[in-house]
């Protein structure tokens, strides 16, 4: 998953305006294994059923927000809380 570096870089959580880097391989894999278990809820209170092609985690690495198809999804109630995958 490749995210272009300007975007990176001007791309804020849309909560907090924390920083946000790139999940690597494995908080992905972990994130689409409980997608497939259908035991990841976003903020929003519902469960994610479609695998994400990435994710960008907030400082301090509490909440992420997932990419699909190459564009990330910045509002408050996609991301994911991180804490739940225990």
């Amino acid at each position: 998953m490749a995210l272009d570096d300007l975007l990176l870089e001007v791309l804020r959580c849309p909560e907090t305006r924390a920083t946000l880097t790139l999940a690597d391989e494995a908080l992905l894999a972990r994130l689409n294994a409980a997608i497939a278990a259908g035991t990841l809820r976003n903020r929003g209170g519902e469960t994610v059923s479609e695998p994400i092609d990435g994710a960008l985690v907030r400082e301090p690495g509490d909440i992420a927000y997932p990419i699909r198809d190459e564009i990330p999804e910045m509002l408050i109630d996609s991301g994911l809380p991180l804490g739940q995958l225990g």
